[in-house]
């Protein structure tokens, strides 16, 4: 019977330190999905690091049609062309996203216009909003008094960050002109001062914390 108590409460303990997953999104429609393969995996290691997260080392993939889309908190979304969902991938999107999920789309330059429509297909009574600098995901773990960081250098257009909030949740955010996926990669990559990285990091950090924590 002791034995039982104790292989109970290991079971127990094993399952509440069992690290997380996060994933990346597989989409049709053409657009390079798979970009910058380093950038989450060093997110990771820096939210693992630093805000004291658990999350498994290598990110998974998933596609909006799989069942498993409900097994990760966050999903992360990035591209430089089209994007397709089917009115079936978007239902379940938008399923997954109000039982909890989250879903950050960082466009990587020129999925702007594409991925606009799609995010009407999941939920299209509600509006893609500019979020302001005092929204808490700008200062989850670490302050950003201005919203959204300038990484990446394209248009020179402002950073912004557009949401869709549902029962008062952020549940999607779309990052536009600031490319943090770019900061988020190996330095030798692009070749971004140490400074600019930890401010993608750190911004990205913030969206994990949020999306774990709300």
């Amino acid at each position: 019977m002791k034995q039982a108590f104790i292989l109970l409460l290991c079971c127990i303990f094993s399952c509440c330190i069992q690290a997380q997953e996060i994933a990346v999104l597989k989409y049709g429609g053409g657009g390079d999905w798979y970009s910058n393969p380093t950038a989450l995996p060093n997110l990771i290691k820096f939210c693992n690091q630093n805000i004291k997260t658990n999350i498994k080392t290598e990110p998974a993939t998933v596609e909006p049609d799989d069942t498993n889309l409900f097994s990760y908190p966050f999903i992360h979304m990035t591209g430089h062309g089209n994007v397709f969902f089917t009115e079936e991938e978007a239902s379940q999107l938008r399923n997954y996203l109000i039982s909890g999920g989250f879903l950050h789309i960082d466009d990587n330059y020129g999925m702007s216009d594409y991925v606009k429509k799609e995010i009407e297909k999941i939920f299209p009574n509600l509006d893609l909003k500019e979020l302001g600098a005092n929204h808490p995901i700008f200062s989850t773990a670490y302050e950003f008094p201005k919203g959204l960081p300038k990484i990446h250098e394209h248009d020179g257009k402002k950073p912004q960050a557009f949401g869709i909030t549902y029962n008062n949740r952020l549940v999607l955010l779309f990052t536009f002109e600031s490319d943090l996926g770019d900061g988020w990669e190996n330095e030798e990559v692009h070749h971004d001062p140490e400074e600019i990285r930890l401010k993608a990091l750190k911004m990205g950090a913030n969206i994990i914390k949020y999306a774990f924590e709300n």
